[in-house]
């Protein structure tokens, strides 16, 4: 990271430079360890300029020239959503700077770290990554700004774009450069993007609207016309995934590659029926095995998107792990606090990937949605390693998890099956029957950890798929039995099937089925242990009374949320499509198709955060008003079934919820004032 530390190296100097808008933490849950050390165990010397002061190229020029290339990356966390609120509020803090300090990261890092490094070395090659890229490699909506830009590639002058994991991209580019292969003749590699000024001769470009067409949902039959024949084409094959029918061009006549062209990006600026369709045509092209590569003109260029990068291996997977981490942050930090580090400096990452397919998650865009596991054994020498060397290990490994607990070793059961498929997830709406939901491996998993030399206990922090934990009991009784902490996250998101569906999750009963068997467990181990349910307010497809009927729930089941999680539309999500466009991407896009209910305003995004928080006095006008106007009056009272008093209460007297039993002293929300004994003093 410093010129002294490349002088004690003996380098003169970089093959490669990195810079990142984090904190330098050598772990390997932070993005770009893993890279860094992923490249110098192939022989590079690699220099990291972690959040350099971003207002002159001076700070990228610290190392040097590199010999090969700039790799930029915005952080761990999308440089936008990690500095403003869902209602675009600046944050003052930032979990993966020293002493949590805000503002040491610019608003779209890869783009500003981009210019700055091509003030600094012009004629270097540049190539960008990281969550921020990967979720801005087409046209997309900007949640700050309300508009759809183009693509990141455009406005970072790179070279390349990598997208996803990219061990083996950023590998394979390396040597090719180190080769003396010229950056733009690289255009094979799987994971990445660039721009290019016309789709090269002998390839087969498809147009996605004869994929996905938009038109009528149902055309008026004329009845005196001749039945027609299939809807499809005789030279298309028809794939058939419950009620969703996906085309797939390929002509048996014809051998030449296809590539798919959406709408191009001044098309989905202006339209937002075709902003739909593009996303729509984007996720169903996400499987490594079928997806071809997507072309969208920006003006007179094309960006390129090869097909996606090929899931790692397990001995892969467990040889980036297994790379030699210190752990640690970077000496030069000292003592500084990183609380992003602290979260995790004790947690094994056990896969990656995601096949639940949750519209408002970026997860399964990034990673993917097939799982990549390690192994066993490398688990758990991780764990004994975190064990030998960590001054601050107090024997408790705080998860054992990755993007979701309990998706370690789960797959389709049939390779062929799963090279086929184009399903945006196998859980919804129920779990596939192709999908193998077995997770006794990951319960010996467990108890082999638990039971490791100097570990006292191992729990289990990541997001739970509680709708296939179901499935193995055992799994279930070992989970609340051993791995919890007194309470257990876990996200229902909502409890009205609209949302839901537009969630892709499942109903509220499944969430019950998992509460009522938690309890069970936690009673026959004699602890006392609690649900926290997560819920996500003004997603799009929820209209007020959803939000209504949420609160009742809430209010039956005595649950008080402390902090609540407004829709907040990342880039490229499917959700951040219905929320921009009105149509749903979940099914064919058509013009005449229903436009569903949409939370863009402030007011209305608020209300539905009050509803979550409907115990909280300050929201208690907002919900009388929006309760008169649903025709729910009788929800106002101070009884044990209403949701708000009819009155706020006084500067003088304590707030009291309806139905709690110091409402029963009181009279139009107020407290009543006691009677005076005689001859007794107040």
């Amino acid at each position: 990271m410093t010129r002294a530390e490349m002088d004690a190296l003996g380098w003169d100097s970089c093959d490669i430079i990195l810079v990142t808008g984090d904190a330098y933490v050598d772990h390997p849950s932070f993005g770009m360890a893993v890279i860094g050390r992923t490249l110098e165990a192939q022989g590079f010397r690699v220099g990291v300029i972690a959040q350099p002061d971003w207002t002159s190229a001076d700070e990228f020029k610290r190392l040097g020239k590199p010999n090969l290339f700039f790799g930029v990356a915005a952080g761990n966390m999308d440089s936008m959503i990690n500095r403003y609120t869902a209602d675009r509020k600046r944050r003052n803090d930032d979990a993966y700077t020293p002493n949590n300090e805000g503002g040491k990261r610019p608003d779209r890092a890869v783009v500003v770290y981009s210019q700055r490094v091509r003030e600094a070395y012009k004629d270097v090659p540049l190539i960008i990554g990281s969550i921020e890229a990967s979720l801005r490699r087409i046209a997309h909506y900007d949640y700050w700004s309300d508009k759809v830009r183009r693509s990141i590639l455009l406005d970072s002058r790179a070279d390349l774009l990598l997208y996803g994991n990219a061990e083996r991209a950023i590998v394979d580019i390396a040597h090719r450069l180190a080769d003396g292969e010229d950056v733009h003749n690289i255009r094979d590699i799987r994971g990445t993007g660039f721009v290019r000024k016309r789709v090269p001769e002998g390839w087969r470009v498809i147009d996605s609207s004869s994929i996905d067409p938009i038109g009528a949902v149902e055309p008026k039959i004329n009845p005196y016309d001749t039945p027609q024949g299939p809807e499809c084409e005789p030279d298309e094959i028809a794939v058939q995934q419950g009620e969703d029918v996906v085309r797939i061009l390929d002509r048996v006549d014809d051998d030449r590659p296809g590539v798919i062209r959406i709408p191009s990006y001044e098309q989905v600026k202006d339209d937002s029926v075709l902003y739909a369709h593009a996303s729509r045509v984007l996720h169903k092209e996400t499987n490594p095995h079928n997806a071809r590569p997507l072309v969208q003109a920006h003006g007179d260029r094309e960006v390129w998107l090869n097909s996606p990068p090929i899931p790692l291996e397990t001995d892969e997977l467990d040889w980036v792990f297994e790379l030699p981490y210190t752990r640690l942050p970077h000496t030069s930090y000292g003592d500084a606090r990183i609380p992003a580090y602290e979260m995790i400096r004790h947690s094994v990452n056990i896969m990656r990937g995601c096949f639940g397919g949750c519209t408002f998650c970026s997860i399964t865009e990034h990673e993917g949605r097939i799982i990549q596991n390690r192994s066993e054994d490398s688990i758990l020498r991780e764990i004994e390693a975190i064990r030998d060397t960590s001054p601050a290990f107090t024997g408790v490994i705080s998860d054992l998890g990755g993007p979701t607990a309990n998706m370690w070793r789960l797959a389709c059961k049939s390779r062929e099956i799963e090279a086929k498929c184009r399903k945006l997830s196998c859980v919804f709406p129920g779990i596939c029957k192709n999908l193998d939901t077995n997770q006794k491996p990951l319960v010996e998993l467990y108890r082999k950890a638990r039971e490791l030399p100097g570990v006292k206990k191992v729990l289990i922090a990541s997001g739970l798929r509680y709708d296939i934990a179901v499935e193995t009991p055992e799994y279930v009784e070992e989970l609340v039995t051993h791995h919890v902490g007194g309470y257990l996250k876990i996200a229902p998101e909502h409890t009205e099937d609209a949302p839901l569906g537009k969630m892709m999750k499942p109903g509220i009963g499944t969430y019950d089925r998992f509460k009522a068997m938690f309890e069970k467990y936690s009673k026959a181990a004699g602890k006392e242990q609690y649900l926290i349910p997560y819920f996500i307010a003004a997603h799009p497809g929820t209209s007020d009374r959803d939000m209504m009927n949420l609160a009742l729930w809430l209010k039956r089941n005595k649950y008080r949320a402390d902090q609540v999680q407004t829709f907040y539309p990342s880039p490229m999500a499917s959700a951040t499509a219905m929320y921009y466009s009105g149509k749903n991407p979940l099914q064919r896009i058509t013009r005449d198709s229903d436009t569903m209910p949409t939370v863009r305003g402030l007011s209305q995004r608020r209300l539905h955060k009050a509803f979550l928080r409907y115990h909280d006095p300050e929201n208690w006008p907002v919900l009388r008003k929006a309760l008169k106007k649903l025709g729910r009056t009788d929800l106002i009272g101070n009884g044990k079934m209403h949701l708000v008093p009819p009155r706020q209460p006084g500067r003088r007297h304590a707030v009291v919820e309806p139905g709690s039993k110091t409402f029963a002293t009181q009279h139009n929300g107020l407290p009543r004032t006691p009677k005076r004994k005689p001859g007794r003093r107040r």
